[in-house]
């Protein structure tokens, strides 16, 4: 058996040896640099650009402009942003070029023999703007007074989402319990290890070639071959190693510029390939967030703790551009009501476009906003009944052929049921949390024991697998089978990114036993558009249940062939899911989702009630993977997740003002340490196989992030009688909290 075994990653040698090439290791013997200019400015007006003090510089090449992109407009799901900002562009695009939205817009890519030139050049840019109003934030943009995209209408409401079930009316006259509040969720930073790179050349074909970090090599190369103005296929991408993305390399941030570059440069002869690299400070300015938002809840429920009814109203900020907010926001439309039985539903989400950073794809994009709300009412709901938070839950909780609230039922193998079970269980749920000297406790911030408290919390949550909404889902897999009398080698050729989770080692794991063949005969070429199909993204824990599903296809159509004789046999297959709908716009009827995943969290805190501080000693995570491809990388998407929503929840504190991010550096920008993690991760591997997942496999990469926050909070109040609607819970504000509600001396 080869699904279901621990087995190395392919590509672990390599990456602990330092042999493994990542973007800002393609260094070929002539390359010349790029250099990103960005605009500097959240909201302004270019009046004027002088690029002749650049041009002058003996060792500067090229500056390349708003005028030189041949359709200066992009956006992954809506061409809403300009690839440059400048003057006299081509003006096929909607949207003005000449105004900068994000003080990271970026106004020209200078190309130069040396990094110092390219910078030298950079820096001699002469630009003149008007400045225009700022729309700083939520308030700003919904009273309207300026409008970031007038292009979109009148308001900077840009993109909304509607759910109507049953009787609202009904619903709160039934309910002996009503829980309201507002909440406010933050950003987040990426903080991926390696930071944008990457490389540009004209290869031997004739195709403007792009080596880049990213999710999705076709849809990379369907941006860059649309500003460009080429066919998709005299664009070619490919993904060397990639350090980390988790949705922030989703959108474009290099790509097109180097392309622009690489074309144009060809077209005066220079041929030699082009490099660029962002410094840590340029990545954390350059590239979206997670979307901070806000979300006003009511729920009620009766006396025995049936939900009645509940009514949510949610905004996020998009900041200047879309990138992928409109499916973000789809995704906190759909959880932050929760995995229950909700029989009167009005909810409305709104994406709002404002001046400061763009918020973008991130691990659960949509789905921790909308769990922290939901979970939270929850918790505050099981509070004021005076009822066990799990047991509200599992009384709650959707099963199969129940009605969620887009008014059909859900895709089979709804098993959240379990998985509150199981982490109750597993968790020793009822039981007090350890003591205060079994936590590691604040041992550079000696704390009188008598000062600790200790509480226990407890949240769960759903997300879609794959894309949804209607959008059309596919997944493409060839597999070649090699050999004479018997399969002695093969060969899988697959699209799907391996972002550091070890998707490679998956695939070939599928293909081998698909098969029945050794693993170690087996071998891949992934990540090429020029020798690999449209995989899709690796997103929406989608990839492992969408490329286990093309393997299995793309291998049965090989062993057709070798029973036919063929030699080598090779196996082409496009997988396509269940199809899903747009939800209706005035109701949210609809089905927008094929299958789930499902997660609960039981979590253990300690706070020093003089310093604020909170130490977390136990997480507890059981999360349904349908099938463990490989156990041990399974493992490490919990724990990793875990530790990544922790900073979300406790340390990671954007600083964004009038437009601006102004701790632009991991010095200030607090991702958790070795020492400031968890104490302990349980996790709690669940297989009940999805009924259409490969070998029974359900996407599980996201799901251990979105319960977390709000099962922080939880315990906090356990330990304290203070509930929290904002985070991150850092010293300040968690003594603040405490402070305002007498729980502590106020100084």
């Amino acid at each position: 058996m080869t699904v279901g075994d621990s087995r190395n990653r392919i590509d672990a040698l390599d990456k602990v040896t330092g042999a493994a090439e990542y973007p800002a290791d393609l260094i070929a013997a002539d390359a010349i640099y790029g250099k990103v200019v960005f605009s500097g400015k959240p909201h302004a007006r270019m009046t004027s650009m002088d690029t002749s003090a650049a041009e002058a510089d003996p060792e500067v090449i090229a500056v390349f402009v708003a005028a030189d992109v041949p359709v200066n407009e992009y956006g992954l799901t809506m061409f809403d942003q300009p690839v440059l900002v400048g003057l006299n562009d081509t003006g096929r695009t909607e949207v003005a070029s000449d105004v900068s939205r994000w003080e990271a817009d970026q106004i020209a890519f200078v190309v130069a023999e040396t990094p110092e030139a390219a910078q030298r050049g950079a820096e001699a840019i002469d630009v003149s703007w008007d400045d225009l109003p700022i729309v700083r934030d939520l308030d700003d943009a919904l009273r309207g007074d300026t409008i970031v995209h007038p292009e979109k209408g009148d308001s900077n409401i840009y993109h909304s989402y509607r759910i109507r079930k049953g009787d609202m009316d009904a619903g709160w006259a039934a309910a002996d319990v009503i829980v309201e509040d507002r909440y406010d969720v933050p950003h987040q930073e990426h903080a991926y290890l390696q930071p944008e790179a990457g490389l540009a050349y004209i290869d031997d074909a004739g195709r403007v070639t792009v080596k880049v970090a990213g999710q999705w090599t076709y849809e990379d190369r369907e941006q860059i071959a649309h500003a460009l103005d080429l066919e998709h296929d005299q664009v070619r991408v490919i993904y060397p190693a990639i350090g980390g993305a988790f949705g922030g390399r989703e959108d474009m941030s290099i790509q097109i510029v180097l392309g622009l570059a690489a074309m144009r440069l060809a077209a005066q002869g220079d041929t030699r390939p082009i490099r660029t690299t962002w410094s840590r400070e340029e990545s954390i300015v350059g590239h979206h967030k997670r979307h901070r938002g806000r979300i006003h809840a009511r729920i009620g429920a009766t006396s025995t703790g049936l939900i009645t009814a509940v009514e949510i109203t949610g905004y996020l900020d998009a900041g200047a551009y879309n990138y992928t907010s409109n499916k973000v926001l789809g995704n906190l439309h759909m959880t932050v009501g929760g995995p229950y039985k909700i029989p009167n539903a009005k909810i409305d989400s709104n994406a709002v476009y404002t001046n400061s950073v763009p918020g973008g794809a991130f691990r659960g994009f949509g789905g921790p906003q909308g769990a922290f709300a939901g979970e939270s009412q929850m918790n505050k709901l099981a509070a004021a009944l005076d009822m066990d938070p799990v047991e509200l839950r599992l009384i709650n909780c959707l099963h199969d052929d129940d009605i969620g609230i887009t008014q059909v039922a859900h895709p089979l193998g709804v098993t959240i049921h379990d998985v509150i079970a199981n982490c109750r269980d597993e968790a020793e749920w009822g039981t007090r949390p350890g003591q205060v000297d079994e936590f590691k406790v604040f041992e550079s911030l000696p704390s009188a024991p008598s000062r600790i408290r200790t509480g226990r919390g407890f949240a769960c949550a759903y997300k879609n697998v794959g894309f949804s909404f209607g959008f059309p889902e596919r997944c493409e897999a060839r597999v070649e089978l090699h050999g004479d009398d018997d399969v002695d080698r093969v060969i899988v050729h697959h699209g799907g990114a391996d972002v550091g989770q070890g998707a490679h080692t998956a695939f070939l794991q599928m293909a081998a036993e698909a098969a029945g063949v050794d693993p170690d005969i087996v071998e891949g070429d992934f990540s090429d558009t020029a020798t690999s199909g449209d995989s899709g993204s690796a997103s929406a824990s989608r990839l492992s249940w969408m490329s286990g599903n093309s393997i299995l296809g793309a291998v049965e159509e090989a062993q057709k062939a070798w029973i036919d004789g063929d030699r080598p046999a090779i196996g082409d297959f496009r997988y396509s899911p269940p199809p899903t709908e747009a939800l209706d716009p005035e109701t949210g009827a609809g089905q927008p989702n094929f299958a789930y995943g499902y997660v609960a969290e039981a979590v253990d805190v300690a706070v020093d009630l003089d310093t604020g501080h909170i130490r977390v000693g136990k997480a507890t995570c059981a999360t349904d993977v349908g099938r463990a491809i490989n156990p041990v990388q399974v493992e490490g998407q919990v724990e990793g997740a875990v530790v990544q929503a922790h900073g979300y929840t406790i340390s990671e504190n954007l600083h964004v003002e009038d437009g601006r991010i102004l701790n632009p550096r991991l010095s200030g920008y607090l991702i958790p340490g070795i020492l400031d993690i968890p104490d302990q991760v349980d996790s709690v591997i669940l297989e009940y196989a999805d009924p259409r997942g490969p070998f029974g496999v359900r996407g599980m990469a996201e799901m251990p992030f979105i319960p977390y926050a709000p099962a922080v909070i939880a315990a906090l109040y356990d330990a304290t009688g203070v509930w929290f609607d904002e985070f991150p819970l850092t010293p300040d504000r968690v003594l603040a909290g405490l402070k305002a509600a007498g729980q502590v001396a106020k100084g």
